[in-house]
């Protein structure tokens, strides 16, 4: 084997390592740290069920590992959503919710929440009516998007056409907040914020198993994706399936980004910043690396906007999404940046 070859593979080798001992450090680091802290040890008691502290057990098991195991798969979900858009758009400020499957879930839930103020009734919802909602709202989006995309070969066109849609859903949620009561809207807004803490064991039994369903069928499309990346004509010379090829890349990102959205709400930013990170770190356009590294980064990204969102001294914590603008946005500029100085 070439010696830069393999030099090169030894480096990918250890950045995979270093993610993942990071990824670990981060998952115990939220657990430790909140308004009330726990240490390190007694958190290992916890977990191998040997607890002493009955409030300390509580937390940890029924608040905070639901909170960290969340977001685990929700950022690895919605940065592998994001890497497969982009490849398939070929466009680097592609995210995983350009067909609207964000606002399809924002409409569901907007209809759930404010159109019984609108009709003079009360609607009553909870938590699991709300993922309903989402699902639905992703569902009917998907069907439409995957109707339009039998009908359209140009991923340009393809890609205006799920903006119109999360154009229309967001004037039809507009609407609905204009002629809904305050504390409706209100209650939608706290949902549009973002949230790891309402997502359960019992929900976690749901979106953990179509999370790694998602990213499965995603490393099955790895080699698809890498021929997207020399352009479809190309692909179909070797062979590949185009029409066939946009359905499954269209279901895998609606998957994963309209399941998570569902359950957390929309998390801005994560999807379109991570993957060029990893590309930057692995010096690679290989799916079957890229996504691996994708995941642990979005997955790290999040456990550190996770535990960012804790204030100090309270017990108030900030809006997930406030932490991921905060951090995505400025990571995108800069690799814009940095890739236009390198054209010169």
């Amino acid at each position: 084997m070439d010696p830069v070859l393999r030099k090169h593979r030894q480096k990918q080798a250890g950045i995979c390592v270093a993610l993942a001992i990071l990824t670990v450090v981060l998952f115990l680091a939220d657990l430790c740290y909140g308004a009330v802290s726990i240490s390190l040890s007694e958190i290992i008691d916890i977990l191998s069920g040997k607890a002493t502290h009955a409030g300390h057990a509580f937390i940890i098991n029924d608040f905070r590992l639901p909170k960290a195991i969340t977001a685990l798969t929700a950022g690895a979900a919605i940065a592998v959503s994001g890497l497969i858009m982009q490849t398939f758009f070929r466009n680097p400020l592609a995210g995983p919710f350009v067909l609207g499957v964000s606002s399809g879930a924002s409409l569901g839930v907007a209809l759930l929440v404010m159109a019984g103020s609108i009709f003079g009734s009360f609607f009553i919802y909870g938590q699991w009516a709300i993922i309903l909602a989402g699902l639905i709202g992703s569902a009917l989006v998907l069907t439409l998007v995957v109707m339009a995309s039998s009908k359209v070969n140009d991923p340009v066109s393809l890609l205006i056409i799920g903006l119109m849609f999360g154009s229309f859903t967001s004037a039809i949620v507009s609407v609905l907040q204009y002629f809904s009561i305050p504390e409706l809207v209100q209650a939608y807004l706290f949902w549009t914020f973002g949230s790891l803490s309402g997502v359960g064991w019992e929900q976690l039994s749901w979106l953990v198993p179509a999370v790694v369903a998602g990213l499965l069928l995603s490393l099955m499309l790895r080699k698809n994706l890498n021929l997207l990346l020399l352009g479809e004509h190309y692909a179909v010379s070797l062979g590949m399936n185009v029409k066939r090829n946009r359905f499954l890349v269209i279901v895998v990102t609606c998957l994963l980004a309209g399941v998570v959205t569902a359950f957390c709400g929309p998390i801005a930013f994560l999807g379109m910043a991570v993957p060029h990170l990893a590309r930057n770190l692995m010096n690679t356009a290989d799916h079957g690396k890229l996504i691996p590294v994708t995941a642990l980064l979005g997955a790290i990204l999040l456990l550190f906007c996770d535990i960012c969102t804790q204030l100090p001294g309270k017990d108030l914590a900030l809006p997930i999404n406030a932490l991921t603008s905060l951090i995505g946005a400025p990571v995108v500029i800069a690799i814009i940046l940095k890739r236009n100085k390198a054209s010169f």
